[in-house]
């Protein structure tokens, strides 16, 4: 599985990075445009993203407009749903406006913090990422 976190915060990256790297390649991100960036990258190099777990508040560009965007980027390449990155949002943020925004940009899993590490591997599995 090829991950990419997303997450400014230093210690959550390192606690999803540590967490992850026994199931897969694990990349950071450290901003929305980062993560942007990768996923392009990664499209352009043909060794797309498995899942993504992305933070909304961020600098530079949140997590939603990140999404958005990358959105984007995997219609421009003919990507259909089943093609598209697995997305799982990571947030102190349970209002019902994030909720529904994450629900339209086809996100697969919403986790709030503090992390929950049961749950992120409940969602893997859901997903089809893990066994």
């Amino acid at each position: 599985m090829k991950t990419l976190i997303v997450e400014d915060d230093f210690t959550s990256r390192l606690l999803l990075q540590e967490f992850l790297t026994s199931y897969g390649s694990v990349h950071i991100a450290v901003d929305g445009k980062e993560a942007v960036d990768a996923v392009r990258s990664a499209l352009q190099s043909n060794k797309p993203y498995d899942l993504i777990l992305m933070d909304i508040m961020m600098p530079k560009l949140d997590g939603h407009e990140a999404l958005t965007q990358i959105r984007k980027i995997e219609a421009q390449n003919h990507l259909v749903d089943a093609d598209q990155v697995k997305v799982i949002m990571v947030t102190a943020l349970a209002d019902a406006d994030n909720v529904i925004f994450a629900s339209q940009n086809k996100v697969q899993g919403y986790i709030l913090k503090p992390y929950d590490l049961n749950k992120l591997l409940e969602e893997l599995r859901k997903l089809g990422l893990i066994s």
